[in-house]
């Protein structure tokens, strides 16, 4: 499957999660498993040598912070500055892909060499766990705020009517 295909189902996945629903595990579990295959497909070692580990570490703060995103409700529900850091971010990674794959290569193995990067499988790591760190963090967000919100009290206006004063 195509890199740019794999990209535009997940930016669909994000878009799809503007239309508010359950927040219940197949809502949880559909981006994890989608990103889960990606990394599948994509992740198949993480390098550790040179500077690997500060790359794979700015990725995946880059991604947490596009996580956290703008607040969540107890719905999953993306708003669009949510589903826009994460095109943003799926499209920072394409853009990457393609550059690397379209004339920038020799620029970005000179900035590896530079900063001590191994090589490709480092990119593909970093990147695939940005991705990750990304819809974790957003799931992990939504899903504490859902339990906070859903552990308040009732409003105390709604508390005060006395019974049978509505009817």
């Amino acid at each position: 499957m195509n890199i740019y295909l794999i990209n535009a189902l997940l930016i669909l996945l994000v878009v799809r999660q503007i239309r508010e629903h359950q927040l219940d595990l197949r809502a949880l579990a559909v981006p994890v498993l989608a990103v889960a295959a990606a990394a599948v497909m994509f992740l198949h070692a993480v390098p550790s040598g040179g500077s690997d580990i500060v790359l794979d570490l700015a990725c995946v703060l880059a991604g947490a912070v596009m996580g956290l995103g703008p607040g969540g409700r107890p719905l999953g529900r993306a708003g669009v500055e949510a589903a826009s850091m994460w095109i943003a971010g799926v499209g920072a990674r394409m853009a990457f892909y393609f550059a690397a794959t379209h004339g920038a290569g020799p620029a970005i193995a000179a900035f590896s060499i530079a900063h001590h990067i191994t090589g490709s499988a480092a990119w593909t790591a970093a990147l695939v766990m940005m991705a990750l760190a990304d819809v974790l963090t957003r799931l992990a967000v939504v899903y504490l705020r859902g339990r906070r919100v859903g552990a308040q009290p009732a409003p105390a206006a709604a508390a005060s009517i006395p019974a049978g004063a509505g009817a």
